[in-house]
């Protein structure tokens, strides 16, 4: 990996504390991007990280240099951000590999990679899979869940340390099974 653009609008919450690498007491109400950007610097000093301290929509997808990517990773919680991201993928011929919702799941076990229309079980991917077919996209490689969510009476959608880490691992694998066969 020679260059690694980071797209966040976001800060470091307490919340963020059980599942996200970067989180700390320490980083509290830090730029993600920043934060991000400098342990992967403290990792590997020769890294090319570019931030994009911003949220990703239609006013600010101009301001990424997509020619400079070969792999895109879709982390991003919001619909129409997610389908935007893929559309550009898409028309660009970038690979790409979309993350649905890991909230309210318990057993990473159940974590598959796949093509999106071959997903089932997930809210995201079937609200993904209707949103795409407006733009005639079918086909994604995507991360998801065939557990159901756990129900509970609160409207926060909640995850567990464990599922997320080991849903960015699986992603981590895919990317770089698919960049290595290129």
């Amino acid at each position: 990996v020679g260059t690694l653009g980071i797209c966040d609008m976001d800060v470091v919450n307490i919340t963020n504390i059980n599942r996200q690498l970067i989180a700390l007491t320490s980083t509290l109400d830090k730029p993600k991007v920043k934060v991000t950007k400098e342990r992967l610097l403290d990792i590997n000093p020769s890294l090319n990280v570019i931030e994009y301290p911003f949220l990703f929509n239609e006013e600010t997808i101009e301001n990424i240099d997509f020619s400079q990517y070969d792999y895109i990773v879709d982390a991003i919680d919001m619909v129409s951000s997610k389908i935007l991201l893929i559309r550009k993928a898409k028309e660009l011929n970038i690979n790409i590999i979309s993350s649905m919702g890991t909230a309210n799941k318990l057993n990473p076990s159940d974590l598959l990679v796949t093509d999106l229309s071959k997903t089932h079980t997930c809210p995201l991917a079937k609200k993904m899979r209707y949103e795409l077919k407006k733009y005639d996209i079918k086909h994604c490689k995507v991360l998801y869940s065939t557990e159901l969510p756990i129900e509970h009476d609160s409207s926060v959608l909640g995850s567990v340390s464990f599922v997320p880490s080991v849903a960015g691992l699986l992603i981590a694998s895919e990317v770089i099974k698919d960049i290595i066969k290129e």
